[in-house]
């Protein structure tokens, strides 16, 4: 794949970035002349990227403007539903990791955690990085996907938006790294299952508290 041919991958990456990390807020416009300027990309790129976004979910028209989708309650609960599903399912199979990709995912959770890096690059990075590493030894590539799109679908609502939940979510992570090396999958889903409401719960704990403010 060229270069060109990877602009629109790259920009869809670091939007979704901008996201995650609070720059671009539900309701912000997106548009193409200032992320590219911002991208140091041309609007081309920028344009597939955000015709991608809205296909996600994660954008939508407001008359001539695309901006930032507000995600309903209701549409939380469905993303959640189908992550409880299909999550649990799939991260059953993950008592079977390898101690080294266990130790190394502990290593980067324990070093997030001291660094208190809530706003960084490395908290959106590792998140998906661990829970893909659930789903990996499934085999099953296209529940991946889904499962990665499903938690794009989210990435507002990360630490930067919910700091409370930065420890919690650090330790939650270790309690499930704790649970597959007992070799009990029930455990595992037990432990994944916890973690997985209580990001539920605090997301829309978060939705009511905006419905709320005057």
């Amino acid at each position: 794949m060229t270069r060109h041919g990877n602009l629109p991958r790259e920009a869809h990456r670091r939007i979704i970035g901008m996201m995650s990390e609070g720059e671009l807020k539900p309701g912000a416009p997106l548009r193409e002349r200032a992320l590219g300027a911002r991208l140091g990309m041309s609007r081309t790129p920028v344009r597939e990227a955000i015709k991608r976004l809205e296909s996600e979910g994660l954008a939508e028209a407001h008359g001539r403007t695309m901006r930032v989708r507000r995600l309903p309650a209701s549409d939380i609960e469905e993303i959640f539903f189908l992550r409880l599903e299909l999550e649990l399912t799939l991260a059953r199979a993950a008592i079977h990791l390898p101690e080294v990709r266990l130790n190394a995912m502990k290593a980067r959770i324990v070093e997030l955690k001291q660094s208190g890096s809530v706003r960084s690059d490395a908290a959106w990075e590792t998140d998906d990085a661990f829970h893909d590493m659930l789903a990996q030894p499934s085999g099953n590539q296209t529940a991946r996907a889904v499962l990665t799109m499903l938690r794009q679908r989210t990435c507002g609502f990360d630490h930067a938006q919910l700091p409370e939940r930065f420890l919690q979510g650090c330790d939650e992570h270790l309690d499930i790294i704790a649970a597959i090396r007992t070799g009990h999958a029930d455990r595992l889903e037990a432990a994944l299952k916890s973690h997985l409401e209580n990001v539920r719960d605090a997301v829309l704990a978060r939705l009511e508290e905006w419905r709320a403010a005057p």
